[in-house]
């Protein structure tokens, strides 16, 4: 009779010890990288259509219309991306991509059909509009977490709110940003700037995720600059994940003659 109450003891606290273990809030580090792990590496590699509408402060609408590409060398590491612009006419066969190096500068080149020119663009500029949006170069091929500290800023129900400073703040326009991160599924969920005063400025949300290819995918997110007015919606469709894109599609040769992948 003993044995069966202490085996009964014994299997409650386990259970109780494994309850405890749950509720525990992982290390920062471990968010932070599993964050990054959900918003750009899914997958080996991937495929999307994307529209873009971008809204002034006076309500007047400008839509792009583009399909990106990218491949991944590791997870949390090397990546490429290429972005294949398809309308308006201003931008059609226009191209961006990215060889993103976390850790150090990532390049970044812009390929201007209309003058048949491929431009590098400095690390300096990685914080400027992407093509008269609300987005940013940076935000298409994400933030390396490694420029930046980060500290649990708060909890609140089902999401853990990251502060995240640069290290070299010189370099951005920006004082700190929070992150909301979904507890499940760690998915960035939203993200405000704060610029040096400490004012908020800027806000980018995820507005829609669905599950796709196993994978949970955002399908629609926005940029707000709260300064200006101005707001941009990006819809992602035809999304396809591990489809087996050859990495010399992501080199200098592509940018005048766009791979039929980036085309269709």
């Amino acid at each position: 009779m003993k044995t069966k109450i202490f085996a009964a003891a014994a299997l409650a606290l386990l259970l109780c010890a494994s309850a405890w273990a749950q509720d525990q809030t992982p290390p920062v580090q471990e968010i932070v990288e599993k964050a990054n792990l959900m918003a750009y590496y899914q997958g080996d590699d991937g495929k999307a259509h994307v529209h873009m509408e971008i809204t002034d402060s006076q309500g007047r609408k400008r839509k792009r219309d583009f399909i990106i590409l990218r491949k991944d060398k590791e997870d949390g590491g090397e990546q490429y991306f290429y972005v294949y612009f398809r309308r308006p006419a201003d931008v059609r066969r226009m191209i961006f991509m990215v060889w993103k190096h976390p850790g150090k500068d990532d390049d970044r080149w812009l390929y201007l059909p209309a003058l048949d020119l491929v431009k590098r663009i400095a690390a300096s500029d990685k914080r400027s509009s992407f093509v008269g949006s609300d987005f940013l170069y940076e935000d298409i091929s994400g933030r390396s977490i490694e420029e930046d500290t980060h500290e649990l800023a708060k909890e609140e129900e089902g999401f853990y709110v990251i502060k995240n400073v640069p290290k070299a703040p010189d370099t951005v326009e920006f004082s700190y940003y929070l992150v909301w991160i979904d507890k499940k599924t760690f998915m960035p969920m939203k993200a405000e700037y704060y610029d040096k005063a400490g004012k908020k400025y800027r806000v980018i949300e995820a507005l829609e995720v669905e599950e796709i290819q196993g994978f949970p995918t955002v399908v629609r997110s926005k940029a707000s600059n709260i300064e200006t007015g101005s707001s941009t919606v990006l819809t992602f469709s035809k999304i396809k994940y591990n489809i087996g894109l050859k990495e010399e599609i992501f080199s200098e040769r592509y940018l005048r003659r766009p791979p039929r992948e980036a085309k269709r």
